[in-house]
């Protein structure tokens, strides 16, 4: 008799753990906060001013969805990757993939890459996770413009911060965070030298931008166009790293 109450509250006790590793970014407080308030002193105007009721209750609902979206945008979810970090590219933000293809990296490297951009929209969360453990190369924050995120010249010509990350092994990963049309700050957290590892945080983007990820020709991209994203969940790809190599070596032999 027990079997069917079962489920429901499997289902009911995952929800409520999920609810539970959902936070807001400290970057959103001081937005949160005024936008409240501003908000709160718009519709008390509307209410005590106005002897029609009507334009309130239509503000009133306009501004509990609009401030849903802001607090959904800075929400700061508790995510950790679950399986071996190991020559995996995890995704660095939350969105959509609008570019998988072999570019030239002008920045840092000089050479071919392979190129996986992801646009986070308005509605997306825009922490930026750390997309594989290593150690910080390289910080470097370059002022710019306020093109749409999509478009390819925003990965040259906006505002951007490039990090570079030496894994273990050697290799190198650029992760290039970059406003967009409505984006005015950009928030990188590591520092050159330090150690960097999954499940941390690279930074944080306000309102509408990318993250470029610049990898070594030859990685196994598990990606493509418009694919949706999960920060710190969607492995991006699988580099090509000296183990792997001498595992196939090893299969080849037997």
């Amino acid at each position: 008799m027990y079997p069917k109450y079962i489920a429901p509250m499997g289902k009911r006790l995952k929800k409520l753990k999920r609810i539970k590793k959902i936070r807001l970014h400290h970057e959103g407080t001081r937005t949160l906060v005024l936008g409240a308030l501003l908000l709160l002193a718009a519709n008390a105007l509307l209410h005590f001013c106005i002897p029609n009721q009507f334009p309130f209750y239509i503000f009133a609902g306009i501004s509990i969805c609009v401030y849903l979206i802001l607090a959904n945008f800075f929400q700061c979810p508790i995510r950790c990757f679950e399986g071996d970090t190991d020559g995996i590219v995890i995704a660095p933000a939350d969105g959509k993939v609008v570019v998988v293809e072999e570019v030239e990296e002008t920045e840092y490297f000089h050479d071919k890459r392979i190129m996986v951009s992801i646009f986070m929209s308005l509605l997306n969360v825009h922490a930026n996770w750390i997309p594989v453990d290593g150690t910080v190369k390289m910080v470097k924050h370059h002022n710019g413009n306020f093109f749409r995120a999509w478009l390819p010249k925003a990965s040259e010509e906006n505002e951007r911060c490039t990090v570079v990350i030496t894994t273990a092994d050697g290799t190198e990963i650029l992760a290039r965070q970059i406003a967009g049309a409505m984006a005015r700050r950009i928030v990188t957290y590591p520092h050159e030298g330090d150690a960097c590892f999954v499940d941390e945080h690279l930074g944080f983007i306000k309102f509408g931008s990318r993250v470029d990820l610049f990898l070594p020709l030859g990685t196994e991209v598990c990606v493509k166009l418009n694919d949706k994203t999960v920060g710190n969940e969607t492995i991006i790809a699988h580099l090509k790293t000296s183990s792997s190599a001498s595992n196939k070596e090893m299969k080849s032999e037997e």
